[in-house]
């Protein structure tokens, strides 16, 4: 599910000058909507490339705003501002077959959002009622935080792109954890640049892969000459228990170390994953696999933690030369009994690998050792998980 951090920044934020120092915070922390008055769409446009969604305005443009220069349609048209969305205009007293967007849009039709600020169960049935024509909702909840989004999650959480707002970090999570499934989106109102830099990360965390990783019994570690390795430099700093998964047959990758450690041979390259020969795969983001020898700058690979926790890093160089090496065979138990994988690393005290007494060396690794790896049954065709018989050996 590909979640999205909306700002807010209309004319309650203050006046123009106000409301650009928060949509710039949002441009360099990677928000991915900024939600502004009819107005001010061209000069968001102005500031950098992102979603804009806009209150429709109930007013005439101020005339420096007007610049038929300017792309001053939004993506999105969003109503319920200064009306019954936010409690100026009072709710029909029968919400049934009225209280929908069409309420909302009145006499203009190109409103595809609805925006209403939940005080009481009313206004909860009317942000439902909206929802059901609207293909973005955006809910505030004013009084109880948690109740509304379950509610609105369930009855009409299918049926449109549910934004919550939100204060902080924190919130956010909560909104994209509640009922175990979240909601889209959020809608953020603050000034702290740190505290959007916070949500983005929060959406981005809430976006990764767990994955389910295990320990394995090496069974032989065998010098085998030389090969084409590959290195795979990133556009980001690993941490030291990160790393990437990969390997020479596609049902099993052993997680191998970034190279964050000092040495006595070489400085640390904090970008960089020792990841093996050619032939081997590594591990992408969506769950799909890539031949070493394929990659190339500007292509994204999956990063991981020992816990399992991922994440995804642009390659910005990928470094192939001939190198002696080592053939790292382990046997990972499975429902159907033992299953022996096996990969080919570079012979260099640089090269760890995660085992169950830390982080070691290939240089170092024997027999017995257990290091750890991700194991799936089934096989890849064009890097692309399939069910079918293969055997790789």
């Amino acid at each position: 599910m590909t979640r999205s951090v909306w700002l807010k920044a209309d004319d309650s934020v203050g006046d123009w000058e106000a409301r650009k120092r928060r949509i710039t915070a949002g441009l360099e922390a990677g928000v991915d909507w900024v939600l502004v008055d009819e107005a001010d769409v061209g000069r968001v446009r102005e500031l950098g490339s992102v979603n804009v969604a806009a209150f429709k305005d109930t007013g005439e443009y101020e005339e420096e705003i007007v610049d038929a220069s300017r792309d001053t349609d939004p993506d999105v048209y969003v109503v319920g501002k200064e009306g019954e969305g936010d409690g100026t205009v009072d709710l029909p007293s029968d919400f049934s077959g009225s209280a929908d967007l069409t309420t909302l849009r009145r006499s203009d039709d190109r409103a595809q959002g609805s925006y209403v600020r939940v005080f009481d169960e009313d206004y909860e049935a009317f942000a439902e009622e909206a929802a059901r024509d609207a293909e973005y909702t955006i809910v505030v909840a004013e009084n109880w935080q948690v109740i509304p989004l379950e509610n609105l999650i369930a009855r009409v959480g299918e049926e449109t792109n549910l934004v919550a707002g939100v204060s902080d970090a924190d919130e956010a999570a909560t909104a994209f954890e509640t009922l175990e499934i979240g909601v889209d989106d959020v809608l953020l109102d603050t000034d702290d640049p740190d505290v959007i830099r916070e949500t983005v990360e929060v959406r981005d965390r809430s976006e990764r892969e767990r994955l389910d990783l295990r320990y394995a019994e090496v069974q032989q570690v065998e010098e085998t000459g030389g090969a084409d390795r590959v290195c795979i430099d990133t556009g980001s700093l690993l941490d030291d228990d990160e790393g990437m998964l990969v390997g020479s047959l596609s049902r099993g990758l052993f997680f191998v170390h970034g190279e964050t450690a000092d040495s006595p041979y070489v400085a640390s390259r904090p970008f960089r994953v020792n990841a093996g020969a050619v032939h081997a795969y590594v591990r992408t983001p969506e769950g799909e696999t890539k031949y070493l020898a394929e990659l190339q700058s500007g292509d994204h690979v999956q990063i991981a933690d020992t816990a399992g926790h991922t994440r995804e890093a642009i390659v910005g160089r990928v470094k192939i030369e001939k190198r002696p090496m080592f053939r790292v065979q382990a046997e990972v138990e499975t429902e159907d009994g033992p299953d022996v994988v096996e990969t080919l690393l570079q012979n260099a005290e640089t090269v760890k690998v995660a085992t169950k007494e830390g982080r070691k060396a290939v240089t170092e690794l024997e027999a017995g050792d257990e290091v750890l790896l991700y194991y799936e049954e089934g096989g890849r065709h064009f890097g692309e998980k399939i069910e079918e018989s293969i055997i790789e050996k």
